[in-house]
């Protein structure tokens, strides 16, 4: 084999295997879209419908210890929520439990 079907050929697996990498990289995030697509409707069907996400007792018992940054970082763990709609949550969680923050 002479150096220039060598390097042809370096260059054709080099460029099959950045394809193939691309690809896969662009499956995972339209998965990923596509499944944030579906938790945003589930909230929506939740809300709609007055179902509300099950509380953990460690949450209750940060804010019950007056941690309310604890509460919210035990949040958004059991949820996987954004740090914005954890606090908020636990701020709805504190006023209608009527627990000291």
């Amino acid at each position: 084999m002479d150096p220039w079907e060598a390097t042809l050929l370096v260059i054709a697996t080099i460029g099959s295997v950045g394809f193939a990498v691309g690809a896969w990289l662009q499956d995972r995030r339209g998965s990923a879209t596509r499944l944030a697509a579906v938790e945003r409707k589930l909230d929506l069907v939740m809300d709609h419908l007055g179902i509300a996400v099950p509380v953990e007792p460690e949450v209750i018992r940060h804010l019950e210890s007056g941690r309310t940054i604890e509460a919210v970082r035990a949040y958004r763990e059991q949820t996987g929520t954004s740090l914005l709609e954890a606090k908020q949550a636990v701020d709805r969680i504190a006023s209608g439990r009527h627990l000291k923050r």
